[in-house]
């Protein structure tokens, strides 16, 4: 890709994006969905603004085969191909960071800001290339492109995909989609792999509990101190998970890198062997996983507690669902001596591993990069994909954002964390693949 070309026109957006400063709360991402509706506008895109919120919109813009219905009225036939993002970020402290998060410096071949990982790269390189192909005449010979670029997401998405998927799902209706979530290469055993998020974990947060008898703290053998009492919970929490419970995405990632399915463990064991950072990102695809985040006691430093509560989040492959969870609890846990209380229940969600847009992602970068392989993972958490799998339950959802050049695990320790920053070369290389993916699904 030239310099001059749709790679050199997502740095620049992704630069500008950058500056603008959306850390969600507050978000206030108007400045930067005007900047970038503009930008499609001047391209060829009919551009839509639409949020919950004045200070909050999502923007929508959709490019359509010349003579194709009104953009409010459906595109007849062929797919609808939507490239999502979102524009808000999380936090950031400009004392720990070596450039200043909200510059979009270019240092050391990478682009340094907040977003420029979690995600403002995707939702440059998905612009630029869309724009790229309208300014040059481009139009779908089926279906249409639609470019969702989202508020929110940060804090779950009630005011960007959820709201917009629930209050006006005409308007995001989609077949095909492409989201965060995947795409990073990492290696294994000698070989190249990118990993295809075709599904996301579910929440089962729950709360254990466990009671004693409160009385005055300057006597410790007077009551019976019910925080004490979540000591034993916490050391088998500290020392185990849940048994694996393989769903069909691991079981299909491991037969991609050449491991066994059936023996999870000795798979994770070799990729532990291999690299320890591999297999800690890894094995939680392979079961219901369990991490204590809080703990609250007595009310008062003077006080017994009578009663002690630790928070636990939970995460469950899609397929799985409380009877696995409390099958988990049990295992760990065992079954005496607490009380649960589940305060989520969100199922996870999923594609196929198998469709055509999969087939269109392997080809690609089966020609870009012969030697490497494409693999299905699941993503620990969750993305804005599970809405519009849950409005669009025929719609092929998938997280891929191709890196080529700065591997899984250069760029998840980045995510969230001080100095994150990409390598400028995959966002030329990710952009090639948006314009790519564009004209093969849309002809």
């Amino acid at each position: 890709m030239s310099a001059d070309g749709p790679g050199a026109e997502a740095q620049e957006l992704l630069r500008r994006l950058v500056r603008f400063n959306t850390v969600n709360p507050p978000g206030d991402e108007r400045a930067a969905q005007e900047y970038l509706a503009d930008h499609l506008r001047q391209a060829g895109f009919d551009c839509e603004l639409l949020g919950a919120e004045p200070g909050r919109p999502n923007l929508l813009a959709r490019l359509r085969a010349a003579g194709a219905p009104p953009a409010d009225e459906p595109s007849g036939d062929g797919p609808t191909l939507c490239l999502l993002g979102h524009v808000d970020t999380v936090l950031a402290n400009a004392d720990e960071w070596t450039h200043d998060p909200w510059s979009g410096e270019i240092a050391d071949g990478c682009l340094w800001g907040r977003g420029a990982l979690d995600m403002k790269s995707q939702v440059a390189a998905e612009i630029a290339a869309a724009a790229s192909l309208a300014r040059s005449g481009w139009r779908p010979a089926r279906g249409e492109l639609l470019i969702a670029a989202v508020v929110d997401e940060e804090t779950g998405g009630s005011l960007g995909a959820e709201w917009v998927c629930k209050n006006h799902p005409e308007k995001v209706r989609c077949d095909l989609l492409v989201n965060e979530g995947g795409g990073e290469v990492f290696e294994y055993a000698g070989r190249r792999y990118y990993g295809v998020c075709c599904a996301e974990k579910g929440v089962f947060r729950f709360t254990l509990s466990t009671d004693g008898v409160a009385g005055h703290a300057s006597m410790p053998g007077m009551g019976e101190n019910a925080l004490l009492k979540m000591a034993p919970l916490l050391e088998r929490l500290a020392a185990r998970q849940p048994a694996y419970e393989l769903t069909e995405e691991p079981r299909g990632m491991l037969r991609g890198i050449g491991e066994d399915p059936d023996d999870a463990k000795g798979s994770i064991e070799r990729m532990r062997a291999a690299d320890p950072l591999l297999a800690t990102m890894f094995e939680p695809m392979f079961g219901v996983t369990f991490t204590p985040t809080q703990i609250a006691a007595s009310q008062k430093i003077n006080v017994i507690p009578s009663r002690a509560e630790l928070k636990v989040d939970c995460r469950v492959p899609p397929g799985l669902g409380e009877a696995e969870v409390r099958r988990g609890i049990a295992e760990v846990l065992g079954e005496d001596g607490f009380e649960v209380e589940f305060s989520e229940r969100v199922v996870g969600n999923r594609s196929p591993m198998q469709s055509q847009l999969m087939k269109t992602i392997i080809d690609w970068i089966g020609e870009r990069d012969p030697s490497a392989a494409v693999v299905p993972v699941i993503l620990p958490g969750f993305t804005d994909s599970r809405h519009f799998r849950e409005a669009f339950p025929e719609c092929v959802a998938y997280g891929f954002f191709p890196q080529r050049h700065q591997t899984m695990l250069q760029t998840a320790p980045l995510v969230h964390a001080a100095d994150e920053r990409i390598d400028v070369r995959d966002i030329a290389f990710a952009t090639e693949f948006y314009a790519d993916l564009a004209t093969r699904t849309l002809g």
